[in-house]
């Protein structure tokens, strides 16, 4: 639902004047047509907007936003008629889908939200408790569901808690488990596997942590065979009373095939030389998960954030008490601080078992190489969702340091930039080196395929790729020399970018953190591709710009997110993720003279080379390194050679300063 607010920069708008109502209509220079009342320079009192793409708002208006008793409708044939307040659907109304299915009932900023009613278009029907457009019901006999639906049957994500206190929280098709989830007894023991349609389960049983012993023995049998378990209600049961489904279509729609789109890495099979690490990493990973998802959750204290909160645990081949029969050498494995990571994991909304799955199914990992200096090595999961990365002891040490007030930044602001973190761990091979890991989120997992990426510093010396043209592909990480675009934000966007980038910047200067980049992804879009990948031609068009968002009143559905996401086949941009902009081509005043030196910056607009509809992903990596003796060693040797404010070591005070400088330069305002 676009936020309906009137623009006071819209090239439309008229001179404000002394209040005073008037029917005229007032067409505006986009196309839009407005017929209503107008009082104080914005619509009042009754009117009826119409958009050029076909969308219309006939109803009630109050200082320029749709306020009480309106009608929206969209080309699709959907309709919404009911209350609106502050430019969005609010209050009690009735929406109709294009396929004939209808809603009646509360909604709260544009969602479902309250009492209220669905016919669907197959005849099923749901009156119940809603919240945040999914369904909540609960069963006579206490039994409680609370997820996706589809076609009157549970499908998709979604908690079924019994009456006894069993829990399964997971993934459901046809009213049954299927696919990863996890089974939970009310004593605290769990099972973390997968299901399949035929009954079959593979997974890892875990014990109560008070009692891992005895409640291993005493509970073989049950972590044998799921037959133990209660069976889930069967999908008739599901049927009527705890309701229809909100219905998905999930299908990708890419405009390139999967052959076409290159996945970086290096597949780890056996023989790889670190196909051994890979399963420990696993192992402990999959142990770590369960252990963790075994307690309770409870509020963190400080002695979670401890450096001393960390737990080794052995792993021989033939198994233990507690942990499982494996293929590779003996290893013990550690775990820094687990339930605070078990939060944030929470907080940026990974579900235990999908984060299992990931990385510990059947699909192995992929070996990246380093971009950087630092000799790390990167492993990415077949879905492209979390990113592992070997690091030094300093860096984890750094982490740990840092894990409250970085808990405290990313609770308090969940829009930061700054890398999201899953977990630390370490792995030591019997007769083996340490091998410390941190997972973390991957920030290029998207629907979209990223054409070109730049690790950027606002630093210029040895701030260029070594590649030749002929060698650079979509994989390449290009830097600040490489760097020929300015990005052309909508308002809104623009000024939620510089608050956030503060703000972050402030957090780690403040933690003492210097040499830290933007990692940038671009999506670049024509006609041709974005008809192709489902989006309205006329976002595509270079008529496209930030003045059709300034309608939005701020925050709202972008114009070509509004059936997709009624049809929940894309997800909502957000500040770093799927974000529209406009890339142009900008001409460097010198081959070799980097942004941040110049008093404009040294990339320019060139309006002779046009510019690209894209689509942006980024956000504020390698976060860990603080300004150590190694590092002021280094600016003090380099600032023998070249300009001291050309290299990446500096304190960080300087570094927070001309990292905001330059992202000023590189992003901004959209005028169009």
């Amino acid at each position: 639902m676009r936020g309906l607010a009137w623009p006071d920069d819209h090239p439309g708008s008229f001179p404000k004047r002394e209040p005073a109502e008037d029917a005229a209509e007032r067409p505006l220079a986009n196309g839009d047509v407005y017929r209503g009342g107008f009082a104080g320079g914005a619509p009042q009192g009754r009117g009826k907007y119409v958009w050029a793409d076909g969308c219309m708002y006939e109803g009630e208006w109050r200082r320029g936003k749709a306020a009480g008793k309106g009608r929206f409708s969209w080309p699709s044939g959907a309709t919404f008629e009911g209350e609106f307040r502050s430019g969005r659907m609010e209050g009690f109304g009735t929406f109709t889908g294009p396929d004939g299915a209808t809603y009646r009932g509360a909604w709260v900023a544009d969602r479902k939200h309250g009492y209220g009613a669905k016919h669907y278009a197959n005849g099923d029907y749901y009156e119940g408790t809603w919240r945040r457009n999914a369904q909540e019901g609960q069963w006579r006999n206490g039994n409680q569901y609370i997820g996706e639906w589809r076609a009157g049957v549970i499908s998709g994500r979604g908690v079924l808690i019994w009456a006894n206190g069993n829990r399964y929280d997971g993934l459901w098709e046809g009213g049954v488990p299927k696919g990863s989830g996890v089974f939970t007894w009310p004593d605290g023991s769990c099972y973390v596997g997968t299901w399949s349609r035929a009954g079959g389960v593979c997974g890892t049983f875990y014990p109560p942590a008070a009692a891992a012993s005895s409640a291993l023995s005493s509970n073989r049998k049950r972590s044998s065979s799921v037959d133990a378990a209660p069976a889930p209600p069967s999908s008739t049961l599901l049927r009527a009373r705890c309701s229809p489904a909100l219905q998905r279509t999930r299908s990708s729609r890419f405009w390139f095939s999967p052959a076409e789109s290159k996945k970086p890495g290096q597949m780890i099979s056996k023989g790889h030389r670190n196909y051994e690490l890979m399963l420990n990493l696993q192992l402990g990973i999959s142990y770590s998960v369960g252990k963790t998802a075994s307690l309770p959750m409870r509020e963190l204290t400080l002695p979670d954030f401890d450096p001393r909160e960390k737990f080794w645990t052995r792993f021989p081949p033939e198994g233990s008490k507690v942990t499982p029969p494996h293929q590779s050498p003996e290893f013990r494995w550690k775990d820094y601080c687990p339930m605070v990571f078990r939060h944030l994991r929470k907080l940026f909304s990974v579900d235990p078992a999908d984060y299992m799955l990931a990385i510990c199914g059947n699909d192995a990992l992929r070996e990246l190489s380093s971009p950087g200096k630092s000799g790390s090595i990167f492993y990415l999961t077949q879905d492209d969702r979390f990113m592992i990365k070997t690091v030094k002891k300093s860096e984890v040490k750094v982490l740990i340091r840092m894990l409250h007030s970085y808990y405290q930044h990313v609770c308090r602001y969940h829009n930061t930039l700054v890398t999201k973190f899953y977990g630390v761990h370490c792995v030591k091979p019997i007769g083996g080196q340490k091998v410390r890991f941190i997972v973390m989120g991957n920030l290029f997992c998207s629907e979209y395929r990223i054409h070109r990426r730049f690790d950027l510093k606002g630093s210029s010396h040895g701030r260029t790729t070594d590649k030749v043209d002929g060698e650079i592909d979509e994989t390449t990480t290009l830097k600040d020399l490489d760097l020929d675009f300015v990005f052309h934000l909508q308002r809104y966007w623009y000024k939620k970018l510089l608050e956030q980038i503060t703000r972050d910047c402030e957090f780690l200067e403040s933690e003492g953190i210097m040499d830290y980049s933007l990692l940038v992804g671009i999506h670049f879009r024509d006609d041709n591709s974005a008809t192709k990948m489902g989006l309205p031609s006329a976002i595509a068009s270079p008529k496209f710009s930030g003045k059709r968002e300034s309608f939005q009143g701020g925050g709202g559905f972008f114009e070509y997110d509004i059936d997709r996401v009624l049809d929940g086949q894309k997800p909502m941009s957000r500040l770093g993720a799927n974000m529209p902009a406009r890339a142009e081509h900008a001409s460097r005043r010198s081959e070799f003279e980097p942004l941040v030196l110049t008093g404009g910056g040294f990339l320019t607009p060139n309006q002779s080379s046009g510019s690209h509809e894209v689509i942006l992903f980024f956000g504020i990596i390698d976060i860990l390194q603080d300004y150590d003796i190694s590092k002021k060693l280094e600016h003090a040797y380099k600032s023998l050679q070249v300009d001291p404010n050309s290299i990446s070591a500096v304190d960080p005070k300087l570094y927070s300063r001309r990292f905001q400088d330059f992202i000023g330069r590189v992003f901004i305002e959209d005028d169009g």
